[in-house]
């Protein structure tokens, strides 16, 4: 693992999703689940053990095609990084969405009850299961995209406008992300509805405070790293991005 990069890109032409059953866990792996997730919540009230796509791996069963393996799972199921051997911990998937401005990309802090407080990221966030009957797919992680984008910054775009345009694999957990392209949007506009997004959510329900407390428009990842600590992708996702324009 000495001197890799933190994420690896996945090239791929063509991807579909295969659903598993849930990672099975030892009696003992139940307890311990349960009792991290007591304290995980003890520190952070605002802490919810909602639905998550946990990912499995991948596979290549021909030349340009990427099986992504997933199985529906929990927010508590993260305990298991503190339990088992990073190879036998399931990832999750997540999208993020690459909106683009005079001014540079649009990044923001996380405020401290998500799951990356403090840090600089992406809008974005962990993929739920479909609803029942329905299979996941590009076009459900693209709305998902979107629907974060709007609840994290108050940006509103179709989910037709975005384009999967770059799939990245965590080389600690094997998390997968999805990272989606978005048409160009004026700074200023951005800045105005995600200070209107944060009245409305501080004002009548200051418990609920927005996901980003903060945003910024940076040029190139130095600009990132220079604001703080950044979720782990984030440089190595800027520094393609920027190198292929």
């Amino acid at each position: 693992m000495t001197g890799l990069l933190p994420v690896e890109f996945l090239d791929t032409a063509g991807i579909t999703f295969a659903a598993h059953p849930p990672p099975a866990l030892t009696p003992r792996e139940r307890v311990e689940v349960d009792r991290l997730w007591q304290e995980t919540r003890a520190g952070n009230p605002a802490a919810f053990d909602g639905p998550i796509a946990a990912a499995l791996g991948v596979d290549r069963p021909r030349a340009g095609e990427l099986v992504v393996r997933w199985a529906p799972a929990t927010y508590r199921m993260r305990a298991l990084r503190r339990l088992r051997p990073p190879g036998r911990v399931p990832g999750s998937l997540y999208v993020t969405a690459l909106v683009p401005t005079e001014g540079g990309i649009l990044i923001g802090r996380g405020s401290p009850g998500t799951a990356h407080p403090g840090c600089w990221t992406l809008p974005g966030g962990t993929v739920e299961p479909p609803p029942p009957g329905e299979d996941l797919d590009i076009a459900g992680l693209r709305r998902h995209a979107v629907r974060e984008l709007l609840e994290e910054t108050g940006t509103r775009l179709p989910a037709g406008e975005l384009r999967l345009w770059a799939l990245t694999r965590s080389r600690r957990f094997g998390s997968l992300g999805f990272h989606f392209a978005c048409p160009a949007a004026a700074e200023a506009l951005v800045r105005r509805r995600h200070a209107t997004l944060a009245g409305t959510r501080t004002a009548p329900a200051p418990e609920t405070p927005p996901e980003l407390d903060a945003l910024a428009f940076v040029t190139s990842p130095d600009e990132a790293t220079d604001l703080g600590p950044t979720t782990d992708y984030l440089p190595q996702l800027l520094g393609r991005y920027f190198d292929s324009r």
